[in-house]
């Protein structure tokens, strides 16, 4: 398959999206198609507003996948999560979101995010989506974020 660059985000200058719905994801053909390794993507800066109350949320989100034939181009990646900026929605709401947006796009063999939210009313809020089990013999890191102790 040959990539047209001149269709992605990837070099060209890119406004942050307003919203995660006008922000647009590119995907890229996986090189290595045939092997099964893990890609992960840490995002240790992540936010989002509450619904309710319009104050900021803050969390590190932690995404793993095994890819198929697609791997998620990570500029876009970085602008997809940046529009959640000024998203309304709450945190199980943007970690599963964030999730199913991915598995659709890109069809991975197995995939996982793992959202660590700071707490808002004293209790921190950790969500967690994956598809099924991964695949025996897959190399699977812990996340690497430790349980609330005042992170």
């Amino acid at each position: 398959m040959t990539l047209d660059a001149s269709t992605l985000q990837l070099g060209q200058a890119s406004a942050l999206p307003q919203s995660p719905e006008e922000a647009r994801l590119d995907r890229v053909p996986n090189p290595h198609a045939g092997t099964d390794y893990l890609a992960r993507f840490t995002c240790p800066e992540f936010t989002s507003i509450c619904p309710v109350t319009g104050q900021p949320d803050f969390g590190i989100l932690v995404i793993d996948y095994l890819p198929g034939d697609w791997l998620v181009e990570s500029k876009s990646l970085k602008l997809y999560l940046g529009a959640f900026r000024n998203h309304g929605a709450f945190h199980e709401d943007c970690t599963v979101n964030i999730g199913k947006t991915l598995v659709d796009l890109l069809q991975p063999k197995w995939f996982r995010i793992g959202g660590y939210w700071y707490p808002r009313g004293g209790i921190p809020i950790d969500v967690f989506f994956q598809t099924g089990e991964p695949p025996k013999g897959l190399w699977l890191p812990d996340q690497g974020v430790a349980p609330y102790r005042g992170r």
